[in-house]
């Protein structure tokens, strides 16, 4: 554990199961006081009923498993960050696959995965499929991680003049994943091992992909009105935003907000603060989480930044 802790982090996990039958989503959190750092896992299950929720929570436990290990050396963790995460993929993948083929049942279940990890104010992640991981900053929020499926291919056609706008949006095929952890070859793995450097008061939030039941542009505008206030208050507005859609069709939705602050820069926020009760709260509240959702063990995580200003 580092003597000094420079970053501080406010972590706020939330997961509703929808309209959906049943809760595919499995989500972990991990940002102990202290330590310095911390990550986030979740897994957005695929299959049904005894499967779906099967394969998240294999992903999830596989992936947390192994970066909570290795958390006791957060340097040497950083320092192969690229071939920990990638190994741990492929071993929960390949989990995926035996169980899938010692029952039929379980056949034809997977997952998608975002997790990202941040060590000090440098993040890093790893996912597969479509679960977005965005960070807001100033006013500005950034789709961090690739989006791995045909929507996105038909985009880039569409950009490039290859595909009529028209006909991308009404292919049947649109929803549909290029890339997901089945137990086969994965073929599209979105790792970043150099750094993403945070600053003071950025938000970082990974998600399932019930969160996009509600545009970029809205989540943005939630962020940016919640800026200043906990985690968790800004996590409970995204959560209530989707159930009150009351969408027939609303997925699973897990997220977790996360808030980065340097330390410092908090102590002097607070010594602004005359009355002494509230400096204590927002001490308190800031200082890190350990979090396990629904008592279970529970998943998610470009290096092409986008995003819109508010105005």
């Amino acid at each position: 554990m580092p003597e000094t802790v420079q970053y501080v982090y406010d972590a706020a996990p939330a997961i509703i199961q929808g309209q959906r039958e049943y809760q595919e989503d499995t989500l972990a959190v991990d940002f102990t006081a202290g330590a310095g750092m911390g990550f986030i896992v979740l897994a957005d299950g695929m299959g049904g009923h005894s499967a779906g929720d099967v394969a998240s929570k294999i992903v999830v436990t596989e992936i947390f498993s192994e970066l909570k290990m290795r958390a006791d050396d957060a340097e040497q963790l950083e320092s192969d960050i690229g071939k920990i995460l990638h190994a741990a993929v492929s071993g929960a993948n390949e989990c995926i696959g035996r169980m899938a083929s010692e029952s039929p049942r379980m056949q034809g279940m997977g997952a998608t995965l975002v997790a990202p990890i941040v060590i000090d104010n440098r993040l890093y992640w790893i996912s597969v499929g479509d679960s977005p991981l965005y960070m807001f900053r100033g006013n500005r929020l950034f789709r961090l991680n690739e989006e791995h499926s045909v929507k996105r291919r038909m985009a880039q056609l569409v950009d490039r003049g290859e595909m009529a706008r028209e006909v991308a949006d009404e292919h049947p095929d649109r929803g549909c994943l290029t890339s997901v952890l089945i137990g086969s070859t994965i073929p599209e793995i979105d790792c970043r091992d150099t750094p993403v450097e945070l600053r003071h008061d950025d938000i970082v939030i990974a998600a399932s992909d019930g969160l996009q039941f509600i545009s970029d542009l809205e989540i943005a505008r939630i962020v940016y009105e919640s800026r200043t206030l906990p985690s968790a208050e800004i996590s409970a507005r995204l959560v209530k935003r989707i159930t009150d859609l009351n969408d027939p069709d609303q997925d699973n939705l897990s997220l977790c907000v996360l808030k980065v602050q340097e330390r410092s820069r908090l102590a002097c926020a607070a010594a602004d603060i005359a009355a002494p009760a509230p400096v204590a709260e927002v001490q308190s509240t800031r200082t890190s989480m350990l979090a396990r959702v629904n008592g279970k063990t529970t998943i998610w995580t470009r290096n092409t930044f986008q995003g819109r200003e508010l105005r």
